[in-house]
Formats: structure tokens, C-alpha cells, sequence
């Protein structure tokens, strides 16, 4: 009698520590079927362990992918070897709920997963056990803070006025465009425009004139080059765009497709029309340039010509 009263005790003990603890316990057989499953399973799944004990883990969580995990767990069968899954690989492998509150931006719980072999006797594996590690809070803080790097990296990027790449990153991309170019011979023209009289804007309708009228110009812009062009505010109403894979000819015609635009185009402002032009310089890409500054320098050359001809127009920096 004592020894049966002494299996009970040690029974009771291994049941209370698997309840107790803060990670879920499944063991399986050879063939998948289910033998053990603790209180933490239990909670999250709503299934009871007299409800799944020996039913297959794939029919009962059929969003378990069986052919992946097979081959995820035959080296832990074979080769006695523990096999690990992190949430990065794959988000959870049982479908639970997640219910703390900092996790209320995610329906499902995040997991680790550790699978590791329980060797008997003869020293066979014959089961495995898979843990399950809720991970939820800390995935969820490293995607929030993985999403503001992004935003900042976007924001240190953007011109806050016109959406457009600011300066320091512009000239980094140029300066990576113009050594693409140097490297292949590919073709690339650059193109630099600004307003026509802006200072004249500022000074009759005032600086928030002016500050929609250069928002204006970088709408035309963004609508007027391809998603693979390169444009940025280069300074106060000053732009510039560089065309990869672009000959001057080619070239010549987006930015007649620009000043067309702005020229047609008035900004509204507080009950007032503001009318404007821009004067644009171009100049395709040689490998005569020593650097990027001597090719933006080039361009320009087409925009000051452009600026002492009359303005509105587009001139080719020869």
C-alpha cells in the first residue's frame, strides 16, 4: 500500500509541476499522437488533456503544416538532436490566442518553440516533447520598435515641406547613381529646375505662399517621373531628379512635361491665384565627370542658360 500511495504522491507532484509552470508541454509518440498535455496547453487551446490524450496533433491542430513538421522533428527522432523554431521563422505553430494586454495590437500569440527528444531505457526516442514559450510581449516590442527605425530612418530621408528626398539623401543616392553609371556606362541624365521669381512670391503673398507653391511644383514632380526616378529638394524652391536609363532626348521631354504643368497650373491660396513657372537645366551623364558634384554642376549650367534666356523654358547643358 505504501508504494502505490508513494506512485500517487509522485504522480500528484509531476502533475503540479506541469500545471504550474509558465510554458506549454506537449508529448508526442513516433506517430504524432498526443500522451501529454499540460495546464498551460490546456488554457490556451480550451482543449482538455483527456480530450486530445491519443488523438493525432495534426487532426487536432490542423493548422500544424504535417509535412513541415515531420521534417523538422525527424533529426530529433534520429540523430537524438533538440530542433528549435522562433517566432521570426514562424509566427506560432498552435493557433492560440493572445490575451495580455500589451499585446492587443495581435490577435495570436507569438511562440518559441523547442523540441527535444525523450530517450527511454534501451535508449530509443520513441517521444518528443515540444515546449511552447508565449513570446508575444516581446515580439510585439521588437516589431514596434523595428516599425519607429523604420519611421526614423524614413523621416531623417523626407523633406518634411514636399515628400520628396531631402538633400543629404539625395546627394547619397546620386552619388550611388553616379557611380553605377561610371561602372556599367549606363545611360542617366540629370535634371535640376526651380521656380521662376520666387522671391517675388514670398514677397507679395508671403512665406505660406510660398511654402504651397513649392508643394505644388513637388506634386507636379512626383506625378510627372517614373517610381525609378530620383527626385529630391535640393534647396528652398530648387529641385533636382535624376533619370536612370535615360538619354537627354528622353529626358528633355518629362521636363517639358513638368514646366507644361507648372505653367498651366495656379496655386490657390486664401482666395488668391498664383501663377508660376519653372526653368529647368539638364545634362546627361559622361564619364568625363570626375564626381557626382561635377555632373550636378553640369545640369547646372542648363538651368542658369535657361534663367539668362527668358526663363520657362528647358535648356541642355552642352
Amino acid at each position: 500500500m505504501s508504494n502505490v500511495m508513494a506512485e500517487l504522491e509522485d504522480l500528484h507532484l509531476k502533475h503540479d509541476l506541469l500545471g504550474s509552470i509558465e510554458v506549454g508541454i506537449a508529448v508526442v509518440d513516433r506517430d504524432f499522437n498526443i500522451e501529454i498535455w499540460n495546464q498551460f496547453m490546456e488554457s490556451h487551446s480550451g482543449m482538455s488533456p483527456a480530450r486530445v490524450r491519443g488523438k493525432p496533433l495534426f487532426e487536432m491542430f490542423p493548422e500544424i503544416d504535417a509535412e513541415w513538421f515531420r521534417r523538422k522533428t525527424d533529426p530529433v527522432f534520429k540523430l537524438k538532436s533538440p530542433a528549435f523554431i522562433i517566432w521570426e521563422q514562424r509566427p506560432h505553430l498552435f493557433k492560440f490566442e493572445a490575451y495580455r494586454p500589451i499585446t492587443s495590437a495581435t490577435e495570436l500569440m507569438y511562440q518559441n518553440i523547442t523540441i527535444f527528444p525523450l530517450t527511454s531505457l534501451n535508449g530509443e526516442v520513441n517521444q518528443i516533447c515540444i515546449v511552447v514559450y508565449d513570446v508575444t510581449d516581446e515580439a510585439i516590442s521588437k516589431q514596434r520598435f523595428e516599425a519607429a527605425n523604420k519611421q526614423l530612418e524614413k523621416i531623417s530621408r523626407i523633406d518634411g515641406l514636399t515628400g520628396l528626398f531631402n538633400r543629404r539623401y539625395w546627394e547619397e543616392m546620386c552619388d550611388a547613381e553616379f557611380k553605377r553609371a561610371m561602372r556599367t556606362g549606363r545611360l542617366a541624365t540629370m535634371m535640376i529646375l526651380d521656380i521662376d521669381h520666387f522671391k517675388k512670391v514670398n514677397d507679395t503673398y508671403g512665406h505660406p505662399a510660398g511654402d504651397k507653391t513649392i508643394k505644388m511644383l513637388a506634386k507636379i514632380i512626383a506625378k510627372a517621373i517614373r517610381e525609378t526616378d530620383i527626385a529630391g529638394r535640393y534647396g528652398g524652391e530648387e529641385f533636382t531628379i535624376i533619370l536612370p536609363d535615360t538619354e537627354v532626348a528622353s529626358a528633355k521631354i518629362v521636363a517639358e512635361r513638368i514646366r507644361k504643368l507648372a505653367e498651366h497650373l495656379p496655386v490657390d491660396y486664401e482666395g488668391q491665384t498664383i501663377e508660376f513657372t519653372v526653368s529647368i537645366g539638364l545634362a546627361e551623364f559622361h564619364s568625363s565627370f570626375g564626381e557626382y558634384m561635377a555632373w550636378i554642376e553640369k545640369a547646372d549650367q542648363g538651368l542658369y542658360e535657361a534663367k539668362e534666356s527668358g526663363r520657362n523654358r528647358v535648356i541642355i547643358s552642352q
